[in-house]
C-alpha cells in the first residue's frame, strides 16, 4: 500500500494548534452554542429551566456536565421542526433518519451549516489520506440518508471527482469500479465486503482494481474486519464517524498515518464520555457513552446529544484533537443472553480469526421457555469445505463460551445466504 502521510503545511491551522488554544476557542463557542440554543428553541429554554441552568452558569468547559442531555426521544417529541434554531426560509437542507423504530428524527442546515458540513468533511476526506484530483465512488445511500451527500459535497469541496453511485446494484458498481478507475471508495464496510464478492464472481480480482483508499462508517467495524478488507482490497481501510443528529459524517475521522482511533474535529463539536446508567461524566481513558454538544450550526444546534455509541476519550497524536476509540457497539444493539452483554462487534472478531468462516453472519435471537437463547447465523468461505466450516462452527461456540461467557449455537450456512446488506448489516434478528 502506497504512503499516504500529508505533509504539515497541507493542515489547517486548527489541526496544528496547541491544545490550550483549541480549549479556549471550545469554550467561546460552546458560550455561544448554549445561549442561542437558550434563546432560540423552547426546548432547550425549558430543560434549561428544569434542571435549574441558566447559559450564564457556563463558566468553563467543566460546567457544562450542569446542563441536561438531549435524546433521540426528545427530538421525535419536537417532530418536525420544533428543534430548529432559525425560520424555516433559511433552513436550506432537510434530512431525517428512517424513523424504523418510531418517529424518524428531522434535522436541519442553513446555507453556512452546509458550508461546514462541506469544509470538514473534505478536512476528514484528506485526513484519511484523499487528494485533490482523484475520483471518489461514493456508495452510500443518497436522499434523506446523509452519508451519500455528506461524502459527495466534502470530495467536491477538496477538489476531487465524485462518482455518485449511491448504494445497490452490486454488479453496476463494480463495472464502475473497473470502468471509471476510481482511487477512493466510500461505503459501509459489510456492503464494500458485498462488493469484493461480487468482483470475485466476475472474476476480477479485489486486489488489483484502482482502489488504493476506503472510508468507511455507518456501522460498527473491528480491526479484524480493517486486515480483512485491507488484505483482500490492498488499500487502506480508514473508519469515518458522524451521525444526522450532529452533523452527518464527518465528526470525526481517522488519520491514515496512524489508523489508531477518530479524531473528533474538536473546533466544532464537543465530546463528552458518560456513565450510560448515571450520566455522569467519565474522564478521558474510561469506557462509557459518547456525548457531543455542537459548537457553530445554526438550523439545529445540539446540547449534549446523547449517542448510544460505547467508546473511550484518549489523547491526540496525528493531531492535537482527541481521539475516539473505533466504536465497539451501542447500548442499544447491545444483546443480554442469560445475564451476559453480548455485542454483534465481539462475535465478528472472534469469526474473522477462523479462516473457514466468512465476515457475513447474523445473531438471531429466540426465546425458550424463560430463558432467550443466541444462534449465530454464520456462512462458510466459498473456498472452505463443509467439514472444515463446520469444526470453526464449534471453535466458534468454544470461544464465544471461553471469552464472552455465554453458550450460544453456531449455524454454518452455505455462501450467499445472509442477506446483503446496501447500507447497514442487519446484525441482529430478534425473534422473541
Amino acid at each position: 500500500m502506497r504512503d499516504l502521510r500529508p505533509r504539515s503545511e497541507d493542515l489547517e491551522p486548527i489541526e496544528r494548534a496547541p491544545v490550550e488554544e483549541l480549549r479556549a476557542l471550545q469554550l467561546e463557542r460552546l458560550r455561544w452554542t448554549v445561549r442561542y440554543a437558550y434563546e432560540r428553541v423552547a426546548h432547550y429554554r425549558a430543560a434549561y429551566e428544569r434542571a435549574g441552568v441558566h447559559p450564564d452558569d457556563l463558566r468553563t468547559l467543566a460546567d457544562l456536565s450542569r446542563f441536561p442531555f438531549t435524546t433521540k426521544a426528545d427530538l421525535r417529541e419536537n417532530y418536525p421542526f420544533g428543534m430548529f434554531a432559525v425560520p424555516r426560509d433559511e433552513v436550506v437542507r432537510l434530512h431525517a433518519s428512517s424513523g424504523t423504530t418510531g418517529r424518524p428524527t428531522v434535522v436541519g442546515y442553513t446555507r453556512a451549516d452546509i458550508r461546514t458540513w462541506a469544509r470538514l468533511m473534505a478536512r476528514s476526506i484528506r485526513a484519511a489520506g484523499g487528494r485533490p484530483g482523484e475520483r471518489v465512488h461514493v456508495a452510500y445511500g443518497y436522499g434523506l440518508f446523509t452519508g451519500g451527500l455528506g461524502a459527495h459535497y466534502g470530495a467536491e469541496e477538496l477538489g476531487c471527482t465524485v462518482i455518485p453511485v449511491s448504494g445497490g446494484m452490486t454488479e453496476r458498481q463494480v463495472m464502475l469500479i473497473r470502468d471509471l478507475s476510481p482511487e477512493i471508495i466510500m461505503v459501509t464496510p459489510s456492503y464494500l465486503l458485498a462488493i469484493v464478492d461480487e468482483m470475485r464472481r466476475q472474476g476480477i480480482d479485489p486486489a488489483g482494481t484502482s482502489l488504493r483508499l476506503g472510508i468507511l462508517g455507518a456501522e460498527p467495524w473491528t480491526e479484524d474486519m480493517r486486515r480483512e478488507i485491507e488484505q483482500r482490497l490492498d488499500i487502506h481501510a480508514v473508519d469515518i464517524y458522524g451521525l444526522s443528529e450532529v452533523m452527518g459524517p464527518g465528526v470525526a475521522n481517522e488519520c491514515v498515518e496512524t489508523k489508531d482511533g477518530l479524531h473528533v474535529w474538536e473546533d466544532h463539536f464537543y465530546p463528552e464520555i458518560i456513565d450510560p446508567l448515571t450520566g455522569a461524566v467519565l474522564p478521558d481513558g474510561e469506557r462509557g457513552e459518547l456525548v457531543f454538544t455542537s459548537l457553530t450550526k445554526e438550523a439545529m444546534p445540539v446540547i449534549r446529544y446523547r449517542t448510544r455509541d460505547l467508546t473511550r476519550l484518549l489523547p491526540g497524536t496525528a493531531r492535537p484533537m482527541r481521539r475516539i476509540e473505533k466504536i465497539t457497539g451501542r447500548t442499544d444493539d447491545m444483546m443480554i443472553v442469560r445475564g451476559v452483554n453480548v455485542f454483534p462487534t465481539q462475535i465478528e472478531e472472534l469469526i474473522l480469526r477462523l479462516p473457514p468462516l466468512s465476515p457475513h453472519f447474523q445473531c438471531v435471537l429466540r426465546r425458550d421457555g424463560r430463558l432467550d437463547t443466541l444462534t449465530v447465523r454464520v456462512e462458510r468461505r466459498p473456498q472452505a469445505r463443509p467439514g472444515a466450516a463446520a469444526q470453526a462452527g464449534v471453535a466458534l461456540a468454544d470461544q464465544v463460551k471461553n471469552l464472552i461467557g455465554v453458550s450460544i449455537d453456531v449455524a454454518v450456512i452455505e455462501p450467499d445466504t445472509v442477506e446483503r446488506s446496501l447500507g447497514k448489516m442487519r446484525r441482529i434478528v430478534d425473534e422473541r
